[in-house]
């Protein structure tokens, strides 16, 4: 199947048992979900999409989630509306595919169309993720920020992106 035939589709509670796998198969660059946590969190979510039977998922939120995250609530104290993407995973053998990006564009279109003006997120500065940092500049992204989060185990660097129509 190629790229172009794989739709962006919502993800739904059928879903819910791929995507855990998947976001904790990546645990150590996300963070390790529950199975109840994660259907409270969907259930939260601004936007939560995937590609594929499960070769990608995204997981946003915006200033209204009931969300406790650290980075979450680094902007939530800063901007008064925005849309935060808490994750985003590529299954390891669908990555190249360009798979974030598409996930990542229609994310963009579906704010704007909501009348939110600002993407956010995050990325590991310590362990660093190079790749991660490239892609979002590549998108746009600008760093705003940064924080040493969970008791100095982890650092991160805080990026927006300002989407016009």
């Amino acid at each position: 199947m190629t790229q172009a035939r794989l739709s962006i589709d919502r993800v739904s509670p059928q879903d819910e048992p791929a995507v855990l796998a998947l976001n904790n198969e990546h645990a150590a660059e996300l963070s390790w979900l529950e199975p109840e946590r994660l259907s409270f969190l969907l259930g939260e979510t601004f936007y939560a999409r995937r590609i594929g039977a499960l070769e990608a998922f995204i997981m946003t939120f915006d200033q209204n989630a009931r969300y406790d995250s650290p980075n979450f609530l680094w902007f939530r104290e800063r901007y008064p509306r925005f849309v935060y993407v808490d994750r985003v995973v590529v299954a390891g053998e669908a990555r190249g595919r360009g798979h974030a990006r598409r996930l990542y564009e229609d994310l963009f279109d579906h704010a704007l169309r909501a009348g939110q003006a600002i993407v956010t997120c995050e990325v590991n500065a310590d362990p660093p993720n190079p790749a991660s940092d490239a892609f979002h500049a590549a998108l746009g992204f600008v760093e705003v920020g940064d924080a040493v989060i969970h008791g100095g185990k982890k650092a991160v660097r805080y990026y927006t992106r300002q989407i016009t129509g």
